[in-house]
């Protein structure tokens, strides 16, 4: 597990460029039971433990229907995360490789996602296993799991077109 400010063998870091405002808001925070990236799972499990999106007002009237799904996309900001390694060295095996080809969290832009399995909901918190985040984790959004979600809308000429 990289620590912060250190590089592995054949890592590279890079001097970031100035950010551009995406406009990302944060609709709530993910609650897990991980205060260390040492003991955070490296990938969520469907049997781990329940964690909770907890969402903020005003989007908590988005969870409606949301029970519909038994499989949810959970999209995070990983805040602790270092975005400057361009090549990374996984588990430190000499074998470096561009971040596009991992799933670490250290990128760029670190974007989190797990397809988490629904428990309930309470309130403005949506129950889920399968998180492999910290505690206090930003949230940027959740959506059914696309291999369950039927679109609702009259399909378009797009959505036959193949080369």
């Amino acid at each position: 597990m990289v620590r912060k400010n250190e590089l592995r063998e054949g890592e590279v870091a890079i001097e970031l460029p100035p950010a551009q405002d995406a406009g990302l808001i944060f609709i709530g925070r993910i609650r897990t039971p991980w205060t260390s990236r040492m003991e955070t799972p490296r990938q969520g499990r469907q049997d781990g433990p329940i964690c909770r999106l907890e969402i903020f007002e005003p989007f908590v009237p988005g969870i409606k229907g949301v029970d519909f799904y038994s499989n949810l996309e959970v999209l995070y900001w990983l805040d602790q995360s270092r975005r400057d390694i361009i090549l990374q060295s996984p588990k430190n095996n000499d074998k470096t490789r561009g971040t596009f080809s991992l799933r670490s969290p250290v990128r760029p832009n670190p974007i989190g996602t797990s397809i988490v399995k629904l428990v309930g909901i309470e309130g403005n918190a949506i129950l889920v296993r399968g998180l492999d985040c910290l505690d206090n984790t930003p949230l940027i959004d959740v959506k059914p799991d696309r291999c369950e979600f039927t679109p609702l809308a009259a399909p378009q000429k797009g959505d036959f077109e193949t080369e």
